[in-house]
């Protein structure tokens, strides 16, 4: 740790970390809300099964691929600056998304979020670091920041479902241009300009080898679980795990690298980093798809599915107040492994609620995922913050973001394309069905509904059959998703120290709220 002069938290920095809290917030609710949507998008834009995804995901993807190299932005040209340029950036892509006229250009609408939601993250949590010098409020900070990204998603759905009863499924995005306005605003007001003094001028071979790196092995994945093997994606991973053994061999020369490879030698922090990535992965993945599920299999409206899915969010902001017993209770390393452990739970339970008519054991099952959860990423976001100088705030702060869109892409790539092979494979279309209404069914459930909805008889219960497909295939992709966090927290009991003598930085942090 590095020896600043620590000055306690006024009003002024409590806003401002309102104001970053509304930022990452906004940005994870851009990431869940479009699930709702899917179905009146669906209608409208015809997009195949393979585009709904692509919608889905590409916003992650391409925040997964650029936060590495918008951290050491933020570092070298201002925090500050850099999120107010985002901000607006965000705002003009959302208007673009609301009034895409076909699936190719709201996929290119959210490519262009993901550039700006990626000048964003890094400048959010590396802007906390060096507003909260005092340790103990930094961790609250910190607990909060994770609320505003947890809760986010959570309340993805819930945004969605308001609007989208009253408006077309453009509003989705629309939403963001007056909160962006209000960002801008109070962010130029209360926020305090930061960066690197001793930045040096960007990377740009390493920043390249870092896309290279990451885009094509999630694409790889995102096909291969989706589609099956094909010979395009040999060379692509190929491509893609070449880009990243020589960024990793770049950055052991640099005097001053995008990502200090050293750090992830200490157990520590990088169980931290995987341990967030893989909680975000179950999450993100399972809200895309349970969203249509509410909708389309149980026939919720879209207000009533984001009412349905509001537990989630509760059990994400009462994180807030039950850190503090975990840390006294069991460490750092033990509660980011009883959170995963809880959220593996969960999602065992919700294969098995999806197959019961009552929402009450749903509602209950989503509060101990919501909890796990919320309690594994904002642990181990800390853990991670806390263990660098300041003046790395910004590329070290990119680390954990890239961490948790990485979960985010694949969550919704890998999980995603599980639930469609799953659906695929439950689903039997009779003899004699017309064409049409064949291709609608296998395309995927949304697309069904699309064509088949409201015309009665035989394509009712060919809905029905579709629907009993969809939910077996939620309960196999729930219980895959419960399986890997399981393990995940088993990994973070192994890795990340729970004594305040095993670890420096991350539990120093904690641990002094905690004395």
């Amino acid at each position: 740790m590095s020896s600043d002069i620590r000055k306690h938290a006024g009003p002024r920095e409590w806003g401002a970390l309102v104001v970053l809290t509304l930022a990452v917030g906004l940005i994870a609710i851009d990431g869940t809300v479009l699930g709702l949507a899917v179905p009146a998008l669906s209608a409208d834009l015809k997009p195949t099964a393979t585009q709904i995804l692509w919608i889905g995901d590409i916003y992650s993807f391409v925040i997964a691929g650029l936060l590495v190299t918008m951290g050491n932005v933020a570092d070298l040209i201002g925090r500050k600056r850099l999120l107010l340029i985002g901000s607006v950036g965000f705002g003009l892509a959302s208007v673009l998304a609301a009034y895409s006229q076909s699936a190719e250009m709201l996929i290119a609408a959210r490519v262009l979020l993901g550039v700006s939601g990626a000048t964003l993250m890094p400048s959010t949590l590396s802007l906390i670091r060096n507003i909260f010098t005092v340790p103990k409020e930094r961790t609250r900070a910190i607990a909060v920041w994770s609320v505003g990204a947890t809760a986010g998603s959570a309340l993805g759905p819930l945004v969605g479902g308001a609007l989208l009863e009253h408006f077309w499924w453009g509003s989705v995005f629309l939403i963001n241009v007056p909160v962006m306005l209000v960002l801008v605003i109070f962010g130029a007001w209360l926020l305090p300009e930061s960066k690197n003094p001793n930045a040096q001028p960007l990377d740009f071979i390493s920043s390249l080898l870092s896309i290279v790196a990451i885009v094509p092995i999630i694409y790889v994945m995102k096909q291969l679980f989706g589609r099956g093997l094909s010979p395009v994606l040999v060379p692509l991973l190929l491509i893609g795990l070449l880009a990243g053994w020589a960024f990793v061999r770049r950055q052991k020369r640099l005097p001053v690298p995008l990502v200090d490879i050293t750090l992830f030698k200490i157990p520590a922090f990088s169980g931290a980093i995987f341990s967030n990535m893989i909680a975000i992965f179950a999450f993100s993945g399972l809200l895309f798809f349970f969203s249509q599920y509410l909708q389309l299999v149980r026939g919720f409206s879209p207000l009533q599915a984001g009412l349905a899915e509001l537990p989630l969010t509760i059990a994400a902001i009462t994180v807030v107040f039950l850190i503090g017993f975990f840390m006294r209770s069991l460490g750092l390393g033990r509660s980011i492994a009883v959170g995963l452990w809880l959220g593996g739970i969960g999602l065992f339970a919700l294969a098995v609620a999806e197959g019961l008519s009552d929402y009450v054991w749903m509602a209950a099952v989503l509060v101990v995922i919501g909890l796990g959860v919320g309690v594994a990423s904002t642990l181990s976001t800390d853990a991670v913050v806390g263990s660098v100088p300041r003046e790395r705030a910004g590329a070290a702060s990119s680390v954990s973001e890239t961490a948790f869109e990485l979960g985010v892409a694949l969550g919704i790539a890998v999980l995603g394309s599980l639930q469609t092979v799953f659906y695929r494979a439950h689903l039997v279309v009779p003899e004699g069905t017309p064409k049409g209404a064949a291709d609608a069914l296998n395309e995927s459930l949304a697309t069904a509904d699309g064509v088949l909805h409201g015309q009665g008889g035989g394509a009712e219960a060919l809905l029905e059959m579709a629907r009993a497909a969809f939910t077996d295939a939620m309960q196999f992709t729930s219980v895959i998703a419960g399986v890997i966090t399981l393990v995940a927290g088993f990994i973070a009991w192994k890795l990340i120290p729970s004594s305040v003598d095993d670890i420096t930085g991350p539990v120093e942090v904690v641990s002094e709220e905690q004395g």
